[in-house]
């Protein structure tokens, strides 16, 4: 590779071992120099040559490193973000960008004044699954789309072990964790609606945090519902998608955080591959016949943003996931508690 991108990690939880190091560690261009583990040396076990720092204050002034992973809780995104890029690092925040706005307004505009690079980590732009739904509606062959419904479902009334996650701070809750995935998915699909209705809850017995959510995006001929429940023991099809021509229906069905849990790293045989059983549902009209067939879906891989990372820092390509696309985000959100409290849609 051109250059060797020095990069440190800024947790060595569930984020950094699953969605982070493994595809640092497998890509040429990048060397998974720092993580910070507070009491523990678990990353140094698997990986000899790793720098363990017992703060992230103290990582970021480490003057070796390049690039910066800020995978902590939400709340925390402002403030390390803003100071990894005060000290001239590059960097790559978890989703969601931050907790409100304004301070994700002020992080794009502090890293163009430094000419830094921010990104925020999107993964699920990298999904199968989203990969053949991006497909098909760029495609045209649904017609005009009049309504979709995307899904992020799962079943778990228990609490998670990540306390983080379920005490009631800034940042907390089902629709800054799951609903920013399929929020970013509606909007790269379909851009900014004219405005949105929200009904967000708590509906497990011990949850104090939001688990319950249901958005409608509001076009001008279309609409969108993005729905999320921590109660769903058998879940409907996660993308459901309407259009004069026909319809798609598709699982929600990437392998890749399965496998990664596994401990498969993305070189592996199979990587990112759906089964069969999980492909799409296509029924519509072509050529005056009507069609309905089964459409594989393309390989999912998160190594491709970090690939796309690598070409923006070294060759100057484009961002893969600007700050602009996160901070659009943390705006629905924030419209999205306004409606649920005030029970109207707001208009964007």
């Amino acid at each position: 590779m051109d250059r060797i991108i020095q990069t440190g990690v800024c947790s060595y939880g569930m984020s950094g071992t699953i969605f982070h190091v493994p595809f640092i560690h497998v890509h040429p261009g990048f060397e998974f120099a720092a993580v910070v583990e507070r009491s523990k040396n678990l990353a140094r076990e698997k990986y000899p040559n790793v720098k363990v720092y017992r703060s992230v204050e103290d990582m970021i002034k480490d003057p070796a490193l390049d690039l910066i992973v800020v995978n902590t809780p939400n709340y925390t995104h402002y403030p390390y973000t803003k100071a990894a890029l005060e000290a001239g690092k590059n960097v790559i925040v978890e989703k969601p960008f931050t907790v409100t706005s304004a301070e994700g307004q002020e992080l794009m505009e502090l890293a163009k004044s430094k000419g830094l690079f921010l990104s925020v980590f999107h993964n699920r732009r990298y999904d199968s699954d989203y990969k053949i739904i991006t497909e098909v509606v760029q495609s045209g062959v649904l017609g005009d789309i009049q309504e979709a419904e995307i899904h992020y479902d799962r079943f778990r009334e228990e609490l998670s072990y990540k306390k983080h996650k379920e005490t009631a701070n800034p940042g907390t809750g089902a629709l800054y964790d799951l609903g920013a995935h399929i929020i970013d998915q509606a909007l790269l699909l379909f851009g900014m609606p004219k405005s949105v209705w929200a009904d967000i809850r708590i509906i497990r017995k011990e949850s104090v945090v939001d688990d319950y959510f249901e958005l409608v995006f509001y076009y001008d001929n279309m609409r969108v519902r993005l729905h999320t429940s921590y109660l769903v023991r058998e879940p409907m099809p996660s993308y459901q998608f309407h259009g004069r021509l026909g319809s798609f229906i598709k699982t929600k069905a990437d392998v890749q955080e399965a496998q990664l849990q596994r401990g498969l790293l993305p070189n592996s045989p199979g990587w990112g591959e759906e089964g069969i059983h999980e492909w799409g549902l296509l029924h519509t009209e072509k050529d005056g016949k009507i069609v309905k067939q089964f459409l594989p879906s393309p390989t999912g891989n998160y190594l491709n943003y970090y690939q796309d990372v690598y070409d923006a820092l070294v060759n100057g390509a484009r961002n893969p996931v600007p700050a602009a696309d996160g901070l659009r985000i943390i705006k629905i959100i924030e419209a999205a508690f306004q409606s649920s409290k005030e029970r109207k849609a707001i208009d964007l």
